[in-house]
């Protein structure tokens, strides 16, 4: 074992640690010694995802700053800007990777109406991995938020926050409509406004370049071809309406059957 992945293994040890003295949780400490970094590091995610937005001190904040940021850099990092344009839109990218790795000015989360990331601990969705990989911080930042809004997030509309750890400089959260499988003309133009608002979004937040995942065709379920199509044309007829403020538009698959169906739509 390399001395980074020791000291790798020590971080999450002791971040564990203040995790569960912060809830009271009784920690088996004989267990954790001898789990090795994967392991911890799933522990610590469950703890992260089922944690409140409850302030930290600045030890916590620094030492899971400096471990996210450092599996961030392991996974490798990619920059919006050195990805390649499509054929027939020079103004968009398809890109297949992990959205948390992307250095961007901008990434869409997809969102529930609580706005505080997604709770199931480990979950593999990308509101999970956004919220771990940023760190507590933003859980903390959404509450803030909604605290203020006083109301759940309505379906189709924006809010920007920081990235924390994440590459990215902004995140944006939308909430996209539950299809179930079978979208209606509503769950369609919610759809679109999902995409349209996160546009207005970024502009306003001065990005340059924002990456979108493939909104509501996860756990929601709206089909992907059908919401592939209405997020290309959408974003079409945003970007032909503001050419002169257009950013760089990113559209994010992490399957290959999604990157399939963007493909056959984009050329």
């Amino acid at each position: 074992m390399t001395d980074e992945k020791k000291a790798q293994e020590g971080e999450l040890r002791w971040l564990i640690g203040y995790l569960c003295d912060e809830r009271g949780l009784e920690l088996d400490r004989a267990a954790i010694a001898s789990e090795g970094a994967e392991e911890l590091f799933q522990t610590f995610r469950a703890l992260v995802n089922t944690r409140e937005p409850v302030h930290a001190t600045d030890e916590f904040y620094a030492r899971q700053d400096a471990l996210l940021r450092g599996l961030i850099t392991e996974k490798g990092i990619t920059r919006a800007t050195g990805l390649p344009r499509t054929p027939n839109d020079r103004r968009i990218s398809l890109w297949r990777g992990d959205i948390t790795t992307l250095a961007a000015d901008a990434i869409v989360n997809a969102a529930n109406d609580q706005m505080l990331g997604c709770w199931v601990p480990g979950h593999t969705c990308i509101d999970n991995a956004i919220h771990t990989f940023a760190g507590v911080q933003l859980r903390e930042e959404c509450a803030r938020i909604m605290g203020a809004q006083g109301h759940a997030e309505p379906t189709g509309k924006a809010k920007v926050t920081g990235a924390y750890n994440l590459p990215a400089r902004r995140v944006i959260h939308t909430v996209g409509p539950i299809a179930q499988g079978r979208p209606t003309p509503q769950h369609e133009a919610q759809l679109a406004w999902c995409y349209t608002s996160c546009l207005d979004a970024a502009v306003g937040a001065g990005c340059c370049s924002i990456a979108f995942c493939c909104i509501s065709t996860g756990v929601f379920g709206f089909p992907q071809d059908k919401a592939a199509r209405i997020a290309v044309r959408t974003v079409r007829t945003w970007l032909d309406a503001h050419p002169s403020d257009a950013p760089h538009v990113i559209f994010n698959v992490f399957g290959a059957k999604d990157e399939e169906i963007y493909h056959g739509i984009l050329g």
